[in-house]
């Protein structure tokens, strides 16, 4: 009774443990019979848990497969499985994209004993479009060729690999056959098992790769040694090839066979590097307001991300050179490949390379923006015609923006990468969901089956190094994304003192309270005293600790006020007394709705998670969504990179509050001032918030040559100055040159007494 489910697993260890695996004179065709020979029958049975990673490559080609299809349906649709062995793929696909839909597809292996489980499949399955070819792949034909190859020249929709490129000796050359078939549109997909020892190559911070692909000692030992009795090879050098020679579009690794075994493997989709870039190139040069085609190159940039020639922005190599020199790792005669920016299907993600700083940062700091968007809309004044600059954050304000005024470009400035892939989630979903999905995504933040919708049908739309973010976080969405994040421990921390100070049925009746004094009566008799509790503001509201770490505020920010004589336990209750008898949480003010609730509700929410702003943002196919330019780096640098003249408003939030006011004059701060004061258009304007009534720097935009204004001061018992009250002032600078002002003054009067004299 107990042999009949074991014997697929037996026969398995007998072949790959214990059984010869064939005189080493024998050629690949006859290794690959002679170990397989035994084990076909039941070789699928016994690799779903060794070769992970099949599930997740076949499903983001497919979802890139749709998108392939809406953009041109006429194109005939060509799949080759290179070492497709029992069809397994074959059959996998179908789940996600239909193999009647393709007109031909084919899987190649040199393994006779496989082909005929998969001939077996097939035939049972019923596909005529389906053939079966035993050849080797390094110089495979299609029998629909002939003698004919100049016609066979991209000619190929789709390859895959599955744990097959690391067993093909001659992967140079099957790399280099697969690059001239491959259809510019097509797709590669790559899963393979792999060692690496280095990490952050030129070559991996190029195409976003980061540390995560660096393997330990022991195990890169271990495994090499152990996949070498099998003629498996585990060097680098074949993914390094691969993702050289192809343009990576994305790239996953390491998920785990099980916690005591953990082998790690990797998936790679990718593109020809014949594609056309001329519509990313635009995007970044000019579209972005970017001058690094110029030869402005700033900290950001890199010449892997630059034109090849600067005289040119639209003159990128295609064509990557051969050699020693192209793989040494050292930089210098290196010609890296484009960045995944430039093969994407939406260009929202500007392309950067990873440096330590982005490392610094795990996780996102804010999961939702601390900033009123209502207010600022009464003050922007914005037009069809403006572009912003503006802080990423959560992307709750930019959206809002986008969605009330519909400006030409809105550029989004974070350090931190995790806020950028969080922007960059929500534009995907805005493309690619149902609003049903997107509220449960971001309104109520949970969603089951997160995993199979970022495959399925958001991956087409994330940038590499988004979507590696968030397979990696994938558990925010179990967990709850609003909990989540750095700002996700606040809401975490305030439930424990709620349930400690037993307020939390009455924090549940404030947040669902009819009128607002209803809810005032609430926060002053029950909820008050527990959240201002002294035990709570020496614990969390006055200890640096956590407020940076919770809430995104660092000390230069906390002296702010401190200089000004205001105590944190004072600063929290000026801040949370006007809201609670001035703002009607069910009503609309979200912000701390979703502090007491944990969730959004559809009465109480952001504009670009109502079903108006989210139908809005899929107008005319997303072209909205297309007015975003997502920067990550360093405002200073962004600045750097942008053209004169070529920004209308800026809005900052409490950014900066972080400098050193000690740093004395020509500090960073200036140094951001100017470069504030170059890239604005003449008229244009900062808008900043901070904790200060009367901040700091307002000296140094004056010396700068701005022209100061204040929009809101908070005073103590007052009305809020807007509905999340946590800042104490809201500031504008104009750009205004006196020489500039005369000179149109004086052409003007030119012009009026020319028309008299007319």
């Amino acid at each position: 009774m107990s042999w009949k489910p074991m014997q697929p697993y037996l026969i398995f260890a007998w072949m790959c443990f214990f059984r010869p695996i064939g005189r080493k004179e024998c050629d690949q065709q006859q290794r690959l019979d002679s170990f397989y020979e035994g084990q076909a029958e039941v070789y699928d049975a016994t690799r779903h848990r060794l070769l992970r990673g099949r599930h997740t490559l076949l499903r983001l080609c497919a979802a890139h497969l749709r998108q392939m299809k809406r953009e041109n349906p006429k194109k005939p649709l060509v799949w080759v499985d290179i070492g497709g062995g029992t069809g397994f793929n074959i059959e996998e696909m179908d789940k996600y994209f239909p193999i009647a839909e393709f007109d031909s597809v084919y899987v190649i292996d040199l393994c006779q004993p496989l082909l005929d489980v998969a001939r077996r499949r097939f035939a049972a399955r019923g596909w005529t479009n389906v053939q079966v070819l035993c050849q080797d792949a390094t110089f495979f034909a299609l029998p629909e060729w002939g003698d004919r190859l100049d016609s066979a020249r991209g000619a190929v929709s789709l390859f895959t690999m599955s744990y097959s490129l690391s067993m093909i000796p001659s992967y140079f050359a099957l790399l280099d056959r697969i690059d001239e078939l491959l259809d510019p549109a097509g797709l590669l997909g790559v899963a393979d098992f792999y060692t690496s020892s280095r990490a952050n190559t030129p070559l991996e911070r190029a195409i976003g790769n980061g540390n995560e692909r660096r393997t330990g000692f022991l195990s890169r030992w271990f495994w090499q040694i152990w996949f070498d009795l099998d003629h498996v090879s585990l060097s680098s050098a074949r993914r390094e090839y691969l993702e050289y020679r192809f343009g990576t579009s994305y790239n996953g690794r390491n998920h785990m066979v099980s916690w005591l075994v953990q082998i790690p493997y990797y998936v790679f989709l990718g593109c020809s590097r014949s594609r056309s870039t001329v519509h990313a190139v635009k995007a970044f040069e000019i579209e972005s307001g970017n001058t690094a085609g110029s030869g402005h190159i700033t900290p950001l940039h890199s010449p892997a991300l630059a034109p090849r020639s600067p005289s040119s922005a639209f003159s990128f190599s295609s064509s990557p050179p051969l050699g020693p020199a192209a793989l040494d790792g050292k930089g210098g005669a290196l010609a890296l490949p484009l960045s995944s920016f430039h093969y994407q299907t939406r260009f929202w993600r500007l392309p950067f390379l990873e440096e330590r700083a982005h490392g610094e940062f795990r996780s996102w700091i804010y999961g939702f923006t601390w900033e009123d968007p209502e207010v600022d809309m009464q003050h922007l004044g914005l037009t069809r015609e403006d572009s912003l600059f503006v802080i990423t954050s959560a992307g709750d304000n930019a959206l809002h923006y986008a969605i009330s005024a519909a400006p030409r470009r809105i550029h989004c400035v974070d350090m931190n990468p995790c806020q950028g892939h969080l922007l960059e989630l929500k534009l995907a979903s805005a493309a690619a969901l149902t609003y049903e999905e997107f509220w449960a995504m971001f309104g109520e933040g949970h969603i089951a089956n997160f995993e199979e919708i970022l495959d399925t049908k958001l991956s087409p739309f994330l940038s590499s190094v988004a979507y590696q973010f968030w397979r990696a976080n994938a558990a925010a969405f179990r967990k709850g994304l609003h909990t989540c994040g750095y700002s996700g421990h606040a809401l975490r921390i305030a439930r424990w003192a709620f349930a400690l100070g037993g307020a939390r049925a009455w924090v549940a009746r404030m947040v669902r309270a009819e009128t607002l004094a209803e809810q005032s009566a609430l926060w002053d008799a029950h909820v008050r005293p527990v959240l201002l509790a002294p035990w709570v503001s020496r614990l969390f509201l006055a200890n640096p600790v956590f407020l940076w770490n919770a809430l995104g505020v660092p000390i230069n920010q906390m002296n702010c006020f401190l200089r000004e004589g205001v105590s944190a336990t004072q600063y929290a209750a000026e801040t949370l007394d006007p809201i609670a008898h001035h703002t009607h949480m069910r009503a609309g003010a979200y912000h701390y709705l979703l502090c007491l609730l944990g969730r959004y509700t559809p009465e109480s929410c952001p504009l670009f998670l109502t079903r108006e702003g989210f139908e809005k943002l899929r107008e005319n196919d997303g072209a909205l969504l297309d007015t975003f330019r997502l920067h990550t780096d360093s405002i200073i640098n962004a600045l750097q990179g942008l053209a004169d003249n070529t920004i209308t408003k800026m809005v900052v939030m409490d950014h900066m509050d972080w400098f050193d006011p000690g740093a004395g004059p020509d500090c960073a701060l200036d140094a951001e001032i100017d470069q504030m004061h170059r890239v604005l258009a003449h008229g244009g304007a900062v808008y900043w918030r901070s904790a200060a009534r009367k901040p700091w720097y307002i000296e140094n935009f004056a010396r700068k040559g701005f022209r100061v204004e204040p929009l809101g001061i908070r005073r103590h018992d007052s009305k809020p100055i807007d509905r999340v009250n946590m800042v104490r002032s809201f500031f504008v600078a104009y750009k205004w040159c006196l020489l500039k002002g005369l000179t149109a003054v004086r052409e003007l009067l030119s012009c009026d007494q020319a028309l008299r004299l007319r």
